[in-house]
């Protein structure tokens, strides 16, 4: 019986490198609004722009049907999902469970109160930042940037490569993730009290880990995470998203 030749080495490496320039070029191409709700994805064209084969482009599509970006309809091919608001808060309810998971795990894991040091420091970092009399926009900015760490080094700190890899799905959706806040020209009472609040939930996470209190913390780290639903719903009520904000247009109002 005649063996089936395999592909070569060099092939499959290129192919899988195609693959995953295609997913992230892609990736981008949506949340920036460059393909737009119900579209149909040209394959061909979309090969040549992005200066990938067929076949590479093909599971970079099925990737991101795979993480709900797309959706694949009999004879129409990929076509581009549109997200309700509804969609946007289960992803942030499910991110506070997976999150939530990451907290406790590390409370009843964590050997070395060394590991905690950077979260701890984090939290500080935060709360100092927040209680400021007045909210720049620059304050704003870096607070966006201490909060992504925090929630980055608590995943990180979990150990768990799957808590890794579901989080980094859930938060590929608009708004979604933990950094989905708005930089706006003003900033709101209500959203100054948000961020007053959340900086106060970051140092309760850090405070009941280093307690080896798991459950605590994985409730804490769930109610932190509805700060981005408030955010979102906030934004909302003031009619203050604006279109080109990453994301945005894939959201039906």
């Amino acid at each position: 019986m005649r063996n089936v030749k395999s592909m070569p080495a060099s092939d499959e490496s290129r192919a899988s490198s195609q693959t995953a320039r295609a997913t992230l070029a892609l990736r981008e191409m949506l949340v920036q609004g460059q393909l737009m709700p119900g579209e149909k994805i040209r394959e061909v064209p979309l090969a040549a722009q992005l200066n990938v084969s067929r076949i590479p482009l093909h599971l970079a599509l099925q990737r991101l049907a795979h993480e709900g970006f797309l959706e694949i309809r009999p004879k129409r091919g990929f076509v581009v999902q549109q997200f309700s608001t509804d969609d946007i808060y289960d992803s942030i309810e499910l991110r506070g469970l997976l999150e939530g998971s990451a907290a406790r795990m590390i409370a009843e894991r964590f050997t070395d109160a060394r590991e905690l040091a950077t979260l701890a420091d984090l939290s500080r970092q935060i709360v100092v930042l927040v209680r400021r009399s007045k909210l720049t926009i620059e304050a704003f900015t870096r607070y966006i940037d201490l909060n992504a760490k925090f929630h980055e080094i608590l995943v990180a700190t979990s150990g768990s490569r799957m808590l890794r890899r579901a989080i980094g799905h859930v938060c590929s959706l608009p708004f979604a993730s933990p950094s989905a806040f708005l930089k706006r020209q003003s900033i709101s009472p209500e959203l100054r009290e948000l961020f007053l609040i959340s900086a106060d939930q970051h140092c309760g996470i850090v405070d009941a880990i280093k307690n080896h209190e798991g459950q605590r913390a994985e409730a804490l780290t769930r109610e932190h995470a509805r700060v981005a639903r408030r955010n979102l719903e906030d934004a909302l009520k003031n009619q203050d998203i604006p279109s080109d904000l990453a994301g945005a247009r894939l959201i039906g109002l």
